[in-house]
């Protein structure tokens, strides 16, 4: 399921699990969200991957530099998953349990990786991490195979963006080109 079906699901269903984010505040989403309230997406059609960036010409307009940052902050938010999925490989691919099932273990994970995290500085798979930025932990080829439920969607949403966030983000664009 495309993951804008994912949070809408979660906003509707389970408001107290995943809350939309407070006033002034914003979550970075992919180029598949719409760019709303509380949710900033990156601009569509313009270079956005940090490989883009470091094959090619630097930014040189505010898109492309709002654009290189966003990436940038995602891209250390998905290297994270990437280790969390690794380390506790349950998260991969989530048995058939409850939801409320499925959320401890994800809190019992993330509870267990965060002692790990401030308590032994050996851990094999943090040091890879922080010795490499651009690390993404390669998932095993048995996860990658699932089954799509009727009616997913794995393209962007048809959402429209709000006006009031394009507003935000030209203006996010236009503050960091000019203190670039």
């Amino acid at each position: 399921m495309h993951d804008t079906s994912v949070l809408y699901h979660a906003i509707d269903k389970d408001k107290l699990t995943f809350p939309h984010p407070p006033k002034g505040k914003y979550y970075l989403v992919d180029a598949g969200y719409p760019n709303r309230f509380g949710y900033l997406a990156p601009y569509k059609g313009e270079r956005y991957h940090v490989p883009d960036f470091h094959r090619g010409v630097p930014p040189t307009t505010p898109v492309e530099k709002l654009n290189r940052i966003h990436s940038s902050k995602r891209n250390v938010i998905e290297c994270g998953f990437g280790v969390l999925k690794m380390k506790w490989q349950i998260l991969l691919k989530m048995p058939k349990y409850s939801i409320e099932t499925q959320k401890m273990i994800v809190a019992a994970c993330m509870t267990l990786h965060n002692y790990i995290r401030a308590h032994d500085r050996e851990d094999i798979h943090f040091q890879r991490f922080d010795r490499d930025p651009d690390y993404v932990p390669e998932i095993p080829d048995r996860y990658k195979r699932y089954v799509v439920p009727p009616g997913a969607s794995d393209s962007s949403t048809p959402e429209a963006n709000g006006a009031d966030m394009d507003d935000f983000r030209d203006e996010l664009a236009t503050a960091i080109a000019l203190g670039w």
